[in-house]
Formats: structure tokens, sequence, C-alpha cells
């Protein structure tokens, strides 16, 4: 699968933070029975990467990546660990270079212009806009639009429910990463039928 067909697999990527092992595949139930298929689990805590295991084995439907991806060990432990794709926060000459070789699809993350051109002519032609709202937004997605119009964005960081809408109405947006499908105290709490009703939710965004 290339990564453009993951990122259009549905309108909203959640950004998913596991503090506990328990907990990653009730969650990932719980946004495959809202519809969202797609799982990008963070490298922001340690029991990140067996969350990752436990869902790929678990939970088959889902597809299931590792974002934070910063270097090269980063990118191989989440090979290790099953993912089926990789997402950065921000990219590299080096990372870049160890993406290609490994066949990973993968997500690099940009921000600016000058980001967009390095990663386009590294051959990559779907990227992550982060941070989203921050950097400009849904103005600066038009923008590089105008610009480059043979590259799909991921926009991720700062959008929520309120403001997917308007994101996933551009052309050059594939689909949009939020951490509001997977909110810490609905995971801590076990509500699970809630996150369900918020992935069916974000499913109707598009």
């Amino acid at each position: 699968m290339q990564i453009v067909d993951i990122l259009k697999a549905g309108p909203v990527m959640p950004v998913i933070v596991l503090n506990e092992l328990r907990d990653a595949v009730p969650l990932a139930r719980a946004l495959i029975g809202g519809g969202i298929r797609v799982l990008e689990v963070t490298l922001r805590t340690p029991v990140a990467l067996d969350s990752v295991r436990a869902i790929r084995a678990a939970v088959p439907e889902a597809i299931v990546g590792v974002g934070t991806v910063t270097t090269s060990e980063d990118l191989l432990a989440a090979i290790t660990a099953g993912a089926q794709f990789g997402v950065s926060p921000a990219a590299t000459p080096a990372l870049l270079d160890a993406v290609r070789k490994s066949g990973l699809p993968f997500l690099p993350g940009t921000m600016t212009p000058s980001e967009v051109l390095a990663a386009r002519d590294a051959g990559f032609r779907a990227l992550k806009l982060f941070p989203a709202a921050p950097a400009g937004g849904i103005p600066l997605l038009k923008a590089l639009g105008s610009v480059f119009s043979d590259v799909l964005f991921c926009p991720t960081g700062g959008i929520d429910a309120a403001s997917a809408h308007g994101y996933l109405a551009l052309p050059n947006v594939a689909c949009v990463g939020g951490s509001w499908l997977a909110p810490p105290a609905m995971i801590a709490a076990g509500d699970w039928a809630g996150i369900t009703d918020l992935a069916r939710a974000a499913g109707r965004l598009r």
C-alpha cells in the first residue's frame, strides 16, 4: 500500500498517545468501530512500540503507523514493531535517505516552502504539514497548493473537529491529523463508546 492510499483511507488520522499498553487494543477497536482505520501511534511514551505490536496482532483491519519518527533508529524500531507506515514531525536528508532505503510508506513532516521543496526533490509527494495551525493553516495550504500542485498534505497540529472541515475542503489535503479522536481523559476512563462516537463524527467530515 502506498502512502497516498493510506492517507485517502479516511478523512482523519488520529494522533494517538498511549500511556498504558492495556488501552491499545480497546482504543483501536473503538476507532475501527466508528469507521476510522488508519491509526498513528506516536513514539512519545515507553509503551508505543508494544502498543503497535498489540494492535497489529489483535486488530488486523487497522492500518497502524508510527509517528514522531525522527531518526533512522526510530524508523528501524517502527518497522520491527510491525508498523505499516511512518510519520515524522520534520525531515532531514539522513532520515529521508533511510526511509527510501527501508521501503516503508512514509509521511515526512514539513512546515515551510523550502522544506516542501526539499522533500519533493527527495521523491516524496505526500507530506505532513506540521504544526499546521501555528504555521498558517488553510491560507498557507492554499499558497503551497498554488506552487506545489503535485503535492498532497496531511495537516496536523492545532486542528480539531470544528476546523477540520475547512482543511478537508482543500484540493491538496488528503486527510487531517488530530488528537481529538483519542482524548487522554477518555482513554483513561475507558470510554470506548464515546471514542467510537467521535470516530463516527469524524468520518462524516468528508
